[in-house]
Formats: structure tokens, C-alpha cells, sequence
């Protein structure tokens, strides 16, 4: 588990590049099973551009009604891991992604790097369509905003 994890996303479209970092995620892998859950504090997302965070927070996510992001899931391929044994392992994970009030069933690939018998990281790349998460972007500002938006998660999880 970890309660310091990192997730960061990145908007690229050719008008304006918007990244973000949350340092405050908090992780946790059941060794039994596989089952796991990310927790991800909105407004911990930290911008280069204060008004650009403001924005992120107020209008899009609304972040004091909607406080946290959450992932529900399971590594289906959990056997394949060993725990005992550094080194890297391709994972599979499905579950549930939860942001704002919209729940959806995603799978995400992602690697389980084994560091020790009580270390390991877990990393993942894929992508979100905002508008599938019901975060509105205004037409005023829609050239600005990917229509699909990077995420990153890397994160050093410890056996407790």
C-alpha cells in the first residue's frame, strides 16, 4: 500500500499543452487476490498555471462536491506475479473507474515491478475521454482541451 502514489495526466492538443501531478494518491494490492483500489484526492492535482488549477477544480471537476477519483479492480492475470521473485510482470487489471458521478468498466495494462520482498511499483499509461466522465469543456476552450487525455500512474506500494 502507499499513500503517497503518483498519478499525472496530460491534455496535448496544438494550441495548449495542460499538464497536471497528484502526489497524494493512496494505493493499496491485496496479496491474496489480486483486488485492489486507487484513491486519487481531485483537488491534490497540482498544474504550472494557478488559473488553469482553479479551472480544473471549479469548473470541471468540480471538486468540492466530487472530491476523489477512485479504481476498483482486479489484476486478472495475478498468478503470474511473484511476489517472492524482483523483477518485472505485465499486468492486466479490469474494474470500475469513477470519476465525478460516472462509474465506468475499464481495463488497463499496466507493470508490477517486484523490488523486494516488501517493495514493488506499478505503472500504467492509458487514456480517458473526459466527456465520458461528464466533465463539460466549454466551446470556448474546446481547441484547448484533448479530447482524449493522457494518465500516467506510478507508484511505490509497501507490504505492511
Amino acid at each position: 500500500m502507499t499513500r503517497a502514489g503518483q498519478v499525472k495526466f496530460n491534455s496535448e492538443t496544438p494550441l495548449e499543452s495542460i499538464e497536471a501531478v497528484n502526489n497524494s494518491v493512496a494505493a493499496r494490492i491485496f496479496i491474496a487476490d489480486g483486488k485492489g483500489q486507487f484513491i486519487i484526492p481531485i483537488k491534490s492535482f497540482r498544474f504550472k498555471n494557478a488559473l488553469m488549477q482553479e479551472h480544473f477544480n471549479e469548473n470541471y471537476m468540480e471538486s468540492d462536491k466530487y472530491t476523489r477519483a477512485t479504481y476498483d479492480f482486479t489484476i486478472d492475470n495475478w498468478s503470474a506475479v511473484n511476489l517472492s521473485k524482483p523483477g518485472q510482470y505485465k499486468v492486466n487489471t479490469s474494474g470500475k473507474l469513477k470519476i465525478k458521478n460516472t462509474t465506468k468498466s475499464v481495463e488497463i495494462p499496466g507493470t508490477i515491478t517486484v523490488k523486494d520482498a516488501k517493495t514493488c511499483l506499478v505503472e500504467a499509461h492509458f487514456t480517458i475521454a473526459p466527456a465520458d466522465y461528464g466533465i463539460e469543456i466549454p466551446s470556448l476552450v474546446a481547441d484547448k482541451i484533448a479530447k482524449s487525455v493522457t494518465v500516467v500512474v506510478d507508484s511505490k506500494l509497501t507490504k505492511k
